[in-house]
């Protein structure tokens, strides 16, 4: 127990005992009975016993219940004017307080007992004397009765208000507990998210950069104005990168939940198509989307997902890639092929992963597999709700560009 509760019950008991000590010197309250026994040693070792045991209250509160109650009517018996019986309705209250909510049942029904357990003792003291208990104490009975029961339940809705607060306390406490775990956990997803688009914007510049940037070298010599178009290009992909780039490191330093903004629909496709035709990747798009505007986060994950495909196609491929993209079944689907080189490892690393889960948050599904020469992406995301019509992005065209020459740029896009 809290030396602080010790101190204040020992303080208790004394103060119920100099207030009890007193009543009985004064003979009781109001005018003395003439037949009023004075205060003498046995009446203030009787005092102490109805008072000092209150400093073990919250100990035993039974125990010391029994023994101010038994020291009252010792009292009352040989006709001490005990008029303030504070010991006995501490204890009572106390026994309410620390006992009304015991699990064990024999001293939750003492608990209840013990309210109406003064009263009977006080009239048993009377009768000893040879006093009329029914004609002349009746009314006192009755009202120290109801004063005990009284005290009794305020122990025990004292008991009910501070379990109630401890509960709602640790309702509180683990609430605030679970929402610091959601938040961790959201940092954790996010930080997860800003890799994966790192990764994502990273790879597709640093590839288109490499292609235009060889283009360059190559046609310096015989071809000028093709090489400043390329070195124009990896300008704009390099400024447009380390934009993004900024964006995403940002977001990381200042751990807010913004993401970059995404492209407006699925019409983005078709600039991303264009980029990388532009940068010598032979491509045959068919790309169709909805009359209305697609979901951000189906057009985002679309265009991630597509980015890192076509990243895939040209880096481990063959320099060709075909794409389609279009609705079916309340879904969008993007399927991207392309012929790999014998020891292309596209599909094995990070990026096919980032691919998966995006689709993933979506509810919906990823394949990636090299089959015969050709690997093959296949991507369905869900959009909640069926499309309301269509109509072309781009009528089925082939790029023309030559991945070692950036002269001749596709513009079917």
């Amino acid at each position: 127990m809290p030396r602080k509760n010790v101190i204040t019950d020992a303080g208790l008991g004394i103060v119920a005992f100099v207030l009890s000590v007193g009543v009985l010197a004064a003979d009781g309250l109001g005018t003395p009975e003439t037949h009023v026994r004075h205060l003498d040693a046995l009446g203030v070792l009787l005092a102490a016993a109805s008072a000092l045991p209150l400093a073990a209250r919250r100990v035993a509160p039974l125990t010391v219940g029994v023994v101010t109650i038994a020291a009252s009517g010792v009292m009352y018996r040989l006709g001490y004017a005990f008029d303030l019986p504070i010991g006995p309705a501490v204890a009572i209250y106390t026994i309410g307080l620390t006992c009304g909510g015991d699990p064990r049942p024999l001293r939750r029904r003492l608990a209840m007992l013990a309210p109406a357990a003064f009263a009977p003792v006080v009239a048993a003291a009377y009768a000893a004397r040879g006093e009329d208990v029914a004609a002349l104490f009746a009314p006192e009975l009755v009202g120290l009765l109801a004063a005990s029961a009284a005290l009794g339940l305020a122990g025990d809705r004292t008991r009910l208000r501070r379990e109630r607060i401890a509960a709602l306390e640790e309702r509180a406490q683990r609430a605030e507990r679970e929402a610091e775990r959601e938040r961790r956990l959201a940092a954790a997803e996010e930080r997860t998210r800003i890799a994966r688009e790192l990764h994502d914007s990273a790879g597709h510049a640093i590839n288109v950069i490499l292609v235009q940037a060889g283009a360059a070298r190559l046609l310096h010599d015989r071809d000028p104005a093709s090489s400043r178009r390329a070195i124009t290009t990896i300008e704009e992909v390099a400024r447009d990168t380390i934009g993004e780039i900024d964006k995403l490191v940002r977001a990381l330093r200042e751990d807010t939940d913004a993401p970059p903004a995404p492209p407006p629909d699925a019409s983005a496709l078709e600039d991303l198509v264009r980029r990388h035709r532009q940068s010598g990747l032979e491509i045959d798009a068919d790309l169709t989307v909805p009359g209305e505007a697609v979901p951000r986060s189906v057009a985002w994950a679309a265009y991630r997902i597509l980015q890192e495909a076509l990243t895939n196609a040209a880096r481990h491929g063959r320099g060709t890639a075909s794409v389609a993209a279009r609705y079916a079944g309340g879904a969008f689907e993007i399927t991207v092929t392309n012929p790999v080189t014998a020891n292309a490892t596209a599909g094995g690393g990070h990026g096919v992963v980032g691919m998966r889960e995006r689709a993933s948050l979506l509810g919906g599904t990823l394949s990636a597999a090299a089959e015969h020469g050709v690997f093959r992406v296949h991507a369905s995301l869900p959009v909640g709700r069926s499309p309301n019509g269509g109509r072309p992005l781009a009528e089925r065209a082939t790029g023309t560009l030559d991945r070692g020459s950036a002269s001749a740029r596709g513009e079917a896009a």
